[in-house]
């Protein structure tokens, strides 16, 4: 759950490096959320007539979310493509209609490159600190 909240606590970060996971976890959590804001909306709109006061209020909690999010948002997508050792301007590929935006989403499901780039250290080094090798049975403890 923190990898989802991880893109509002570097809110207008532009720098560094994000994991896959990140990025994907934080497009987990906007998607669930708005689906529970339309779901509740609905469900209290059906009460009311159409174009009623719940209707209106659901439409306010969605602009309100997307205000909050697209600065992190944009943040998160920058720091993929810096991952993947690329400029953040490759986050205007996705104002190409159609295949742009399929280009973007393409690039997110790509592996970072390993190691260090120009944008800073591998965000995953040091997950793979204590992984044994596939040939090593002691499964990382020390055994002497």
């Amino acid at each position: 759950m923190d990898w989802m909240f991880m893109p509002y606590r570097r809110y207008a970060d532009f720098s560094g490096r994000s994991r896959r996971k990140e990025y994907w976890m934080f497009v987990l959590f906007t998607v669930i959320v708005y689906m529970a804001i339309l779901l509740i909306g609905g469900g209290l709109g059906s009460v009311e007539e159409p174009g009623g006061l719940f209707s209106g209020l659901s439409g306010i909690l969605l602009i309100a979310f997307w205000v909050v999010t697209l600065v992190p948002a944009i943040a998160v997508q920058v720091r993929r493509f810096h991952d993947q050792d690329k400029s953040g301007w490759w986050i205007l590929l996705g104002f190409v209609p159609i295949i742009g935006g399929l280009a973007v989403l393409v690039f997110m499901c790509f592996e970072g490159t390993r190691g260090p780039n120009e944008y800073g250290p591998d965000p995953k080094e040091g997950e793979h600190a204590g992984v044994p090798d596939r040939g090593d049975t002691s499964g990382g403890v020390n055994m002497r």
